[in-house]
């Protein structure tokens, strides 16, 4: 038994030593994420008018899920959602729009932070709203790294140099420190340059028209310009993607590529339909993760949340997260069974008399949608008419973007099957909505008054009011369902409305 201590000296005269094995390396976390993009707009997507060569690669080289849903159809929300890992009715003013961000919800870059990681952010981090009149002293995205910008390429995009400010927060951060990233293009958010799609070479003949809006070259040609902006965030992302390869960090980052709702369309943003809520999303993990992988699954990006914070080692229990990690279904384990996903909404922009908004809940599973509307009785792309700077009445809709589609609509009114397309965007709706995704994606016919479809109705009307209660939704459960008409809105114009409108 003495020979054990004689042997380890002659190894360490030698030079020869065993050390303990590191500790492994956590992986860095970057989040990159469009404003305003829905799902069917990547060319792996097999969108033929936009090329996304960036987003391609990182959904091949990791994973491509198919059917990723946001919490809300609006920026604001979606993101709090997304940082908080709760649904937007669990977060107060944080779950509604151009509201206030209450301290009592912890966001994950603040987790992140206390458990080493350099946290930071660029472009658009969590917004619109107030976070300041909460007692914050930043953003809930992270630290701000704004400084480096550079000039407009097309009129209607961010002059905000999201490469360059990644580099001067890398360059910032202690050796050997991983890192947490937000980077927030405000693309394709509107206003486009009207008509950037003939710069670039583009052919109105290329543009899909989605089949909730009418063919026409206004239409073709409002689609082709949002798409010139895709464009430009994929070329964004693919710096990011350089840069973290020149300093060998590409295959220890967790690299997330999604959006916050759907892009700017009337019956799309703002909506619970599906060019609303349904988002693009691919995620690398280098060699952790398994590449080429297509995952058809609904999953939520509350989801995101304790996936963040399980990759960092970060303990999730007893923190309240609504969602579920993800980083099993990254490594290519065999995934939990499929379940539903859920979203919501309560007001957008200032669209209604007395700044009401357009309470709506959501769950897709299988191949429906069912939507129930709180208040049917409200317009839910926004009151018809409202007042402008002068007092004079004009058209509003003001929940659906400015934008030269929603000016064709008006236009042609009367004339079919323009008025079709109108009424499917701005009309009054049921309290109940059914959609068969598979047969009509588009969100055309409502299904839920009709025969044959009870029984789904039924099912995922208990269904989403069971999950509404056990996530103690205000809406359904507690003493003020409309307690989210109280928040107030920091950010943007209040309009004003005729009287008329009100609708209790």
């Amino acid at each position: 038994m003495k020979i054990l201590p004689f042997l380890l000296l002659i190894l360490v005269s030698a030079g020869f030593w065993f050390e303990p094995p590191l500790p492994p390396k956590r992986p860095n976390i970057l989040l990159v994420i469009s404003d305003d993009q829905s799902f069917a707009h990547t060319s792996i997507s097999g969108c033929s008018f936009v090329r996304t060569p960036h987003f391609d690669r990182v959904a091949r080289e990791g994973t491509l899920f198919t059917n990723a849903y946001v919490t809300s159809p609006g920026c604001s929300p979606s993101r709090a959602s997304l940082l908080t890992g709760r649904y937007p009715w669990q977060i107060a003013e944080a779950g509604t729009h151009a509201s206030s961000f209450p301290q009592a919800y912890v966001v994950f870059p603040d987790r992140l932070e206390a458990a080493g990681y350099r946290v930071g952010f660029t472009g658009k981090g969590w917004g619109p709203g107030d976070w300041r009149v909460s007692g914050r002293s930043r953003n809930p995205a992270g630290e701000a790294y704004q400084k480096k910008t550079m000039a407009k390429a097309f009129e209607g995009v961010s002059t905000c140099d999201y490469a360059a400010n990644f580099a001067d927060f890398y360059a910032q951060k202690a050796p050997g420190q991983p890192f947490y990233f937000w980077l927030g293009t405000q693309e394709p958010h509107r206003p486009f340059e009207r008509d950037a799609y003939q710069r670039v070479g583009k052919d109105l003949a290329q543009a899909q028209v989605p089949g909730f809006l009418p063919e026409d070259s206004v239409v073709q040609g409002d689609l082709l310009d949002y798409a010139v902006e895709v464009e430009y965030l994929d070329e964004q992302l693919g710096k990011v993607l350089a840069f973290l390869e020149e300093k060998k960090e590409l295959d220890n980052t967790i690299i997330v590529v999604t959006s916050d709702n759907g892009m700017a369309f009337p019956a799309a943003k703002a909506n619970c339909f599906e060019y609303g809520v349904h988002v693009p999303l691919a995620i690398r993990w280098g060699q952790q993760g398994v590449a080429r992988q297509v995952v058809k699954q609904p999953v939520s990006l509350v989801d995101l949340t304790p996936t963040f914070l399980e990759v960092a080692g970060v303990p999730t229990q007893g923190l309240g997260l609504s969602g579920r990690s993800l980083l099993p279904t990254l490594r290519g384990k065999k995934r939990a069974e499929a379940r539903p996903v859920y979203f919501g909404r309560e007001r957008h922009s200032s669209a209604r008399y007395q700044n009401h908004g357009y309470p709506q809940r959501g769950v897709r599973e299988g191949k429906y949608l069912y939507i129930h509307n709180f208040r049917p009785e409200r317009w839910p792309a926004g009151d018809p008419q409202g007042y402008d700077a002068q007092g004079q009445l004009v058209d509003s809709y003001a929940d659906i973007d400015a934008c030269p589609t929603l000016d064709q609509l008006l236009a042609h009114r009367h004339t079919a099957p323009y008025d079709d397309y109108l009424r499917l965007a701005t009309a009054q709706r049921p309290a109940e909505e059914l959609y068969d995704l598979e047969k009509d994606p588009y969100c055309r016919r409502n299904l839920a008054a009709e025969a044959g479809f009870e029984q789904p109705r039924r099912r995922l009307q208990r269904q989403l009011f069971s999950y509404l209660r056990s996530t103690q939704d205000a809406r359904v459960v507690g003493p003020d369902p409309e307690v989210f008409e109280t928040y107030p809105r920091l950010q943007g114009p209040i309009r004003k409305f005729p009287e008329s409108n009100k609708k209790d």
